[in-house]
């Protein structure tokens, strides 16, 4: 198979996740090549993403690396080959490569929890309330970008929706759910969706109010990616400047884990939360 230039985010995962088992062996990667029967460049090449490989090269290197974690290692087996060519691709060149890469990662999670400050999550925002925080954006955007930014953002939420869905759950704050984006006509139809929503089985939203006690918080939204397995879970952190960032170090998953788990246990629960909704819509 022919490198590529440009690998996506879970192609690179599987190369870093590869790196790492040599690592802990101590194999250096001239060393693992030469056990593996190929020349270092394409160890390197594979551990960059750059270069797709087998699941049954993935099995050798696991074996060549004393990997004995079965579940880890089909895990790693079913990343393996071409990227997948999911409606994503054809918003690489209109949307910034981080997005693109946020909704693959979000099409193969086994769960999503997301945590909330100051806007309505993503994956639950009416086509208004996405276009006013769109349109609200410093410095502006084009028309078009704007255009682009919303219809995958529309489509990113069909993982909700799928055949399969993965259990989702937003932990949202009080002051996200007063934001007047768009006008109080626009709130009022984003509370309500909020409502609808909560109705699925897999979607559990978590309210927590402006009186909570010991809120734990890191500054910032973000959303908790689950893997198949822990080892492969992700972070991915918003930033001022509309990028994603992505985290899958252990101490950094061990961290957010805590602090989504500490947020839950100060949220009111789930009829509470719908109730808390249901008022604050009133109010408009």
């Amino acid at each position: 198979m022919p490198p590529t230039n440009s690998p996506t985010l879970r192609q690179r995962r599987l190369g870093a996740e590869l790196r790492k088992l040599r690592e802990r062996t101590g194999l250096t990667t001239t060393g693992a090549a030469q056990l593996l029967g190929v020349n270092q460049a394409r160890i390197s090449m594979i551990e960059t993403g750059r270069t797709p490989v087998s699941a049954d090269r993935v099995r050798s290197m696991a074996h060549t690396y004393d990997c004995s974690d079965g579940p880890l290692i089909d895990a790693l087996a079913s990343m393996t080959g071409r990227r997948t060519r999911g409606w994503w691709e054809e918003y690489r060149e209109q949307v910034p490569v981080a997005l693109v890469d946020l909704a693959e990662l979000e099409h193969h999670a086994t769960a999503l929890r997301v945590a909330l400050l100051f806007h309505i999550p993503a994956l639950l925002q009416t086509t208004d309330q996405a276009r006013a925080l769109f349109q609200a954006v410093a410095p502006p955007m084009r028309q078009y970008e704007i255009e682009h930014r919303l219809s995958h953002r529309m489509k990113r939420q069909g993982v909700l929706h799928s055949k399969n869905p993965p259990s989702y759950t937003a932990i949202i704050h009080e002051a996200a759910l007063r934001m007047g984006f768009g006008g109080s006509a626009v709130t009022r139809g984003q509370l309500k969706h909020l409502l609808d929503m909560s109705e699925l089985p897999h979607v559990t939203i978590r309210v927590i109010p402006f009186g909570a006690v010991e809120f734990p918080t890191t500054g910032q939204s973000f959303d908790y990616v689950e893997g198949s397995v822990p080892q492969l879970d992700t972070v991915q952190l918003d930033s001022h400047h509309g990028a994603c960032e992505f985290l899958d170090a252990e101490a950094q998953l061990t961290k957010y884990r805590a602090v989504l788990d500490r947020m839950e246990s100060c949220a009111l629960d789930t009829t509470e939360s719908r109730d808390f909704i249901d008022n604050l819509t009133r109010d408009l």
